[in-house]
């Protein structure tokens, strides 16, 4: 998934609220999941979220998502987030780094098994 923050992204310090980027991670990283389970899922925990480095309007967000674990009904993902800056000299750095968990789950909103392949 990739993003460009906007100044409505930020807070008075001009860098991008914490909390937009949580919002972004989820929405990447929840893909794999919805996928793998075929069907809802919902993020049940986030069991690591490191922020590197701050984020500015303007910089091109890139989200990267990996499968750490597929268990009877969660999928723990991995989620890696990257900021290209300054387009005349572009330089590409690590901004945030996190782990969330979703569960499969049915209509009622109750876990419900990942098919087998």
């Amino acid at each position: 998934m990739r993003v460009i923050p906007m100044p409505a992204d930020a807070n008075g310090n001009g860098d991008i609220f914490g909390g937009w980027i949580m919002a972004q991670v989820d929405l990447a990283g929840s893909v794999l999941p919805t996928r793998i389970s075929r069907g809802r899922v919902t993020t049940v925990a986030v069991n690591q979220f490191i922020f590197k480095q701050a984020v500015s309007v303007g910089d091109l967000l890139s989200f990267y998502a990996r499968v750490e674990r597929i268990g009877n009904t969660s999928v723990t993902v991995n989620v890696e987030v990257y900021a290209e800056r300054d387009p005349a000299n572009p330089t590409v750095v690590k901004v945030t780094e996190a782990n969330l968990t979703f569960v499969a789950i049915d209509r009622e909103g109750r876990p419900r098994s990942i098919p087998k392949e």
